[in-house]
C-alpha cells in the first residue's frame, strides 16, 4: 500500500471519498454536493491549508485523512493562534482493522507539527473516537453548536 498527497488531479477521488464518509456517519445524500465539493478542494490545495493524503492498494485509493489549518487569535495557551482541524478521514470497509487510520494519523499530526502549529482538534464518529482515543486525544467540553 501506498501512502501519498492529494493533488489537483485527485479532485473526483476526493469528492467520491468525502461522500462516503459522510454516508458511512450516516449523513443521507439529500442534495447535490460535488460542486461545492470541487472547489472546496480546490481552494484549499491551492491555499495550502488542506494536507489530504491518501492510501492506495494498486490503483484504488481505500483510505484518506486531512488537515485543514486555521487562524484564530492568539491565546495564552496558544501564541500562534493555530490551529489544526483533522477530517476526511476515512478507510474502506474491506480495509478497516489493519492500522491504516493510526498510520494516515500519524502523517497528519507530523504535518500539524511542521507547520508549527501546536493545537489540533477534531469531531469524532462513533466508529473513529477509539482510534483518536488510542492515539492520544481527548475529549473536552469546549464545543458547543448551533444550526442556524
Amino acid at each position: 500500500m501506498e501512502f501519498r498527497k492529494a493533488t489537483f488531479d485527485d479532485i473526483d477521488q476526493l469528492i467520491d471519498l468525502r461522500k462516503r464518509q459522510l454516508v458511512d456517519e450516516g449523513i443521507e445524500p439529500s442534495i447535490d454536493i460535488d460542486t461545492e465539493l470541487a472547489d472546496f478542494f480546490k481552494k484549499k490545495l491551492t491555499d495550502g491549508s488542506l494536507m489530504q493524503w491518501l492510501v492506495e492498494d494498486g490503483e484504488e485509493v481505500i483510505a484518506c485523512g486531512a488537515v485543514l489549518f486555521y487562524d484564530f487569535p492568539p491565546l495564552y495557551t496558544n501564541k500562534s493562534g493555530k490551529k489544526a482541524y483533522i477530517t476526511n478521514m476515512y478507510t474502506r470497509d474491506d480495509y478497516r482493522g489493519r492500522g491504516l487510520a493510526t498510520k494516515l494519523l500519524a502523517l497528519l499530526v507530523d504535518e500539524t507539527k511542521a507547520a508549527g502549529i501546536a493545537k489540533i482538534w477534531l469531531g469524532a464518529s462513533k466508529l473513529g473516537r477509539p482510534v483518536y482515543k488510542k492515539f492520544g486525544f481527548t475529549e473536552t467540553d469546549e464545543w458547543l453548536e448551533l444550526d442556524v
